[in-house]
């Protein structure tokens, strides 16, 4: 094998306006064999951060540190005398504690074309620049099938399916929770052909592999997605978990199985004696990455708050009409459409009715124009383990009670398992959000842009008021309408308010339509 020439590793162009990079973390030491497309250093700029690949196999030299600030297109290193990578390589994955893919040259029935096919990321939306690799469904080495589903992709407004653009051998190149601009190479398919042969590990394989499980990796102590999720929501920090995944990865199971650990007992301290901090309690931070859908939240949010001039009108309102209605019918209401009678329907239908009669609370702003709407395309806020998301329910205005409840159920349980569409997220005119179901008494929501209002349901309390001179107890709601004060003014939106209790507190109005 003829030795391969060194080759320099200068740093990419990552973006238009990004003219330096930071050096935030080698994952490779200087002097170590890399395979070529191996991830062996993690670069830094102001809007994201990028992984750097080997170009060829070699050894690395190092040219720059970590936590150097490096102009684009400067030398960080150096990968040469790549003759004895291969056979490196090779002696390394037998030894290796994953399982054994076969490969084109280890397999008589699955043979390589020679081809390399580059899997980058596919245009998902008019406004969607970026995404993030959510989970890789296969790893580095395995055999992919044509349109066999090998990651998960998200973005801020929803996940997609990644499927193979060949049948071969997948080549990683970028890591779960990397943040790749649309056309960014993902990952590489070395294309074969014949059919797909995956083979288990032999005895031999599962003998040699005991011996190097004590092996560490920079995934190590990292929780997946998932994982993540169900410790931030124990309250467990990462360091406290000892993960079995691959290279020491914390997986979803780890997280589920892990326990908040039980404080030192300390002894209270005698009256008047200022507070001693004993050893006995935590004190461990932690810091995540925000994902692409929690930053494009935030972004918005701030703009609406700085580019409407957003108020909120209260009122209150009785449930009970609604409740004694719902409690009557509400068993033969689903043996008919199979689906419960909540109070969602009767809120949106109310919500339709007011919204033909006070137009402006339907519109929008586009530039120097208002854009009226003859139709309500009702927006329902769904929270989710990503975040919070709205789905629109089209035409809600024409729909009846059972078809609200069908959809609301339909969109909601796509959004829990992050499967919307754009289509089923854009376009809205109008949004309800109910903030009830997790206890919050009152509150100011925010408006969903471009829309100009938004209704917030809360919780019920029963509480005494005042009916003709006698103090009862009712099931009481707040209701709040945040809206945009430039198109819509108050007459408008404290009326729309009232409209809208008005048909809660007499349910039959919404039947009759008057």
């Amino acid at each position: 094998m003829n030795a391969i020439m060194p080759q320099q590793v200068k740093v990419p162009t990552v973006g238009e306006s990004i003219t330096e990079v930071t050096i935030a973390n080698w994952l490779k030491k200087d002097g170590d064999v890399v395979k070529m497309d191996e991830v062996i250093a993690e670069l830094e700029s102001g809007k994201a951060t990028f992984e750097l690949t080997a170009p060829q196999p070699g050894v690395l030299k190092i040219a720059k540190q970590k936590g150097e600030v490096v102009p684009i297109g400067t030398v960080i290193c150096e990968i040469a005398d790549g003759q004895a990578t291969n056979t490196a390589t090779e002696t390394k994955s037998m030894t290796s504690n994953q399982p054994t893919t076969v490969t084109p040259s280890s397999s008589q029935s699955m043979k390589s074309t020679g081809a390399i096919k580059e899997m980058k990321v596919p245009a998902v939306g008019e406004s969607i620049t970026e995404v993030t690799i959510s989970t890789w469904l296969k790893k580095d080495g395995d055999f992919v099938k044509l349109d066999e589903v090998i990651a998960e992709v998200e973005s801020d407004k929803a996940t997609f399916e990644l499927p193979a653009e060949a049948n071969g051998i997948l080549r990683i190149v970028a890591k779960e929770k990397t943040t790749l601009p649309i056309g960014g190479l993902i990952c590489k398919i070395e294309v074969t052909e014949g059919g797909a042969v995956e083979t288990k590990p032999t005895a031999q394989t599962t003998t040699t592999a005991t011996p190097v499980t004590n092996t560490t990796s920079y995934a190590a102590g990292t929780p997946s997605p998932a994982a993540a999720k169900i410790l931030d929501e124990k309250g467990i920090a990462t360091n406290q978990v000892a993960g079995s995944g691959v290279g020491g990865r914390i997986t979803k199971e780890d997280a589920v199985k892990a326990q908040v650990s039980k404080p030192a007992e300390t002894k209270i301290a005698p009256a008047l004696t200022p507070p001693v901090i004993t050893s006995g309690g935590s004190r461990n931070e932690r810091r995540e990455k925000m994902t692409s859908l929690r930053k494009t939240i935030a972004k918005r949010l701030v703009a609406v708050k700085n580019e409407t001039a957003m108020l909120t009108t209260f009122n209150e309102v009785d449930m009970k009409p609604v409740m004694d209605l719902r409690s009557r019918y509400k068993e033969q209401f689903k043996e008919k459409y199979g689906v419960g009678l909540g109070f969602m329907s009767f809120f949106t239908k109310a919500v339709c009715a007011a919204l033909k009669e006070f137009p402006a609370v339907n519109a929008s702003i586009d530039k120097d124009e208002i854009v009226y709407h003859d139709y309500c395309d009702v927006s329902v806020a769904v929270s989710t383990p990503r975040g919070l998301v709205v789905p629109v329910i089209r035409n809600a205005e024409s729909l009846s009670m059972n078809q609200i409840e069908s959809e609301i159920v339909r969109l909601a349980g796509k959004a829990r398992d992050g499967k919307l569409s754009i289509e089923e997220m854009t376009g809205g005119t109008f949004t309800i959000t109910n903030g009830g179901v997790f206890g919050s008494m009152l509150s100011t929501p925010i408006i969903n842009a471009p829309q100009s209002a938004i209704l917030g349901m809360h919780n019920i309390v029963e509480r005494p008021i005042a009916i003709k001179g006698e103090v009862v107890v009712r099931p009481i709601m707040y209701v709040a309408l945040s809206y945009d004060h430039r198109i819509i003014d108050g007459r408008e939106s404290v009326s729309f308010l009232v409209r809208v209790k008005e048909m809660l507190e007499d349910p039959g109005r919404l039947i009759l339509g008057v």
